[in-house]
């Protein structure tokens, strides 16, 4: 090879690294400030939607843990981050944490959206929807963006959301660090998450749509037969080698909650079950009007579960 060739060769690798460096700078965005940002991405072939809400003390040179909210079906990531219904934006700025709210599968511009969390639901579970993939890399361009700690990584959900909880902590395992399902069970048929994640399950008696002891209540619009919460919360017990019975943690007027300690690699089964509330989140609102039991604060419990991991 001659010097000339060599040289114009070694050139060419240079600039292919420096458009290689360019595109992924650009791909991954600029940092983001302070507030709530709605941003998007390109996966399996669909441009879809996600809100990343920034606290006022967050610091670039601080990772800070992630959570992702998922809402329920037929819902979107701005119902979501609605705070008068669920409190996660000012939980944000009273922790410091990063929030993000991904909208779920959409034929109709991002509204009426689902998961395709196993059993359920609707558009999402029927057209195979790679939504495990989606949230995969929904927090890996967040990463990109903003100093999180890859070792507090989680995820809450309601109704729906909650049960696409369960999926990843049965397939994203190495990404999540533990899950938070309010009002919705676990749907997977098959589960085998790569190591032993803690769950946080909340649920009220009287839920009219995910009944409490399985199937779908008069109020469903999907009429599954969904898995019970005992059942759930059994599966996970298993799942995560818990050794013995329920231990009860707190129990005051319209709720008692219980844990299972003691598990594989410090995991822990946590479930909360209020009197009333329906099917809501407790301490909020229902984005149709009404409100869950004042019983319990899911949002300050969920983060106070996911604080301890």
């Amino acid at each position: 090879m001659t010097p000339c060739l060599h040289f114009l060769l070694g050139l060419c690798a240079r600039l292919a690294g420096w458009l290689l460096l360019a595109s992924s700078v650009h791909a991954a965005g600029a940092p983001l400030a302070a507030g709530s940002h709605e941003l998007s991405l390109r996966h399996a072939g669909r441009e879809r939607g996600f809100i990343v809400h920034v606290p006022q003390a967050y610091r670039a040179d601080r990772p800070v843990p992630l959570v992702l909210a998922l809402h329920g079906g037929g819902g979107s990531m701005q119902v979501m981050a609605r705070d008068r219904l669920y409190g996660l934006v000012s939980q944000s700025e009273a922790s410091g944490w990063i929030v993000v709210f991904p909208n779920g599968f959409s034929r109709l511009g991002g509204k009426l959206a689902t998961w395709n969390a196993g059993l359920c639901c609707g558009a999402a579970r029927d057209s195979g929807s790679d939504d495990v993939g989606f949230l995969r890399a929904v927090v890996a361009q967040v990463q990109q963006r903003l100093a999180i700690d890859p070792q507090r990584v989680f995820a809450t959900g309601m109704s729906n959301g909650g049960m696409m909880g369960y999926r990843l902590a049965c397939e994203a395992s190495d990404v999540f660090r533990a899950v938070a399902a309010v009002a919705g069970t676990d749907g997977m048929a098959d589960c085998r998450p790569g190591r032993p994640v803690p769950v946080f399950h909340i649920h009220a008696k009287d839920d009219d749509r995910v009944l409490f002891n399985g199937g779908s209540g008069s109020a469903s619009d999907t009429h599954a037969d969904f898995v019970s919460v005992p059942a759930t919360v059994d599966r996970w017990a298993r799942l995560n080698a818990c050794p013995g019975p329920a231990q009860r943690v707190l129990e005051r007027p319209g709720v008692v909650c219980e844990v299972r300690s003691g598990c594989a690699d410090g995991a822990e089964v946590r479930l909360c079950v209020t009197d009333t509330g329906g099917h809501a989140w407790p301490g909020g609102r229902k984005p149709l009007g009404g409100q869950g039991s004042t019983a319990l604060d899911a949002t300050a419990e969920i983060w106070a579960f996911f604080a301890r991991q």
